[in-house]
């Protein structure tokens, strides 16, 4: 790209930035990134006060083997910088290296077993068991806590929501895509959600 053509882009994009009220930029910059098979590492605090804990140091990117971790960019307001794991590209093997190399504690130091990543959700209406189109048992064979966290009842996966420590394997795993991306099988983030105790 000539430097002519990426400034009139930059250009382009600054005036709509500007034109937007100030009421959805400010929505826009503030807006978490956590949400359906958006997650963020284990043992992460309470999402209310991710942002402020974080220093963005990477360490967390750096030390995982299985990349499933990496750092927002600027688009994501005051969350720029931050970790977040897409469950469908490369969910959490649950290593626990990432707790062990956070300097804040953002990242708590939490068995692999007490993690709560979020909780993973079939969506019985798509599930091709569920539909009784064919015997699909990949999301309870991947699973590392199967009969813990998911079981089958008739051959058809029930998550055990106690268990399921929503590391995102299943999703990742599940072969059945709906047409908004989401697959038969999801992890809602709901304990990023939990309010801080003061």
């Amino acid at each position: 790209m000539k430097r002519r053509d990426f400034l009139k882009i930059a250009a382009t994009s600054l005036s709509a930035a500007v034109l937007l009220p100030a009421t959805v930029r400010s929505m826009a910059l503030t807006k978490s990134p956590v949400e359906t098979n958006r997650l963020r590492p284990p043992g992460s605090v309470p999402e209310e006060i991710f942002a402020g804990k974080c220093i963005r140091c990477g360490r967390c990117v750096e030390v995982c083997p299985y990349r499933s971790i990496y750092l927002l960019d600027i688009r994501a307001g005051i969350f720029a910088g931050t970790p977040l794991i897409s469950a469908e590209e490369t969910p959490c093997y649950l290593c626990m290296k990432c707790v062990e190399v956070c300097p804040t504690g953002t990242l708590l130091k939490i068995p692999q077993n007490e993690t709560r990543m979020g909780i993973a959700v079939v969506n019985k209406h798509i599930c091709h068991t569920w539909q009784s189109l064919i015997i699909c048992r990949t999301c309870f064979d991947v699973c590392p806590y199967k009969e813990t966290a998911i079981t089958l009842n008739q051959l058809r996966p029930i998550v055990l929501e106690y268990s399921c420590v929503g590391c995102g394997i299943c999703t990742h795993a599940c072969p059945v895509t709906a047409e908004d991306g989401k697959k038969a099988i999801n992890i809602e983030p709901i304990y990023a959600w939990e309010r801080v105790q003061w």
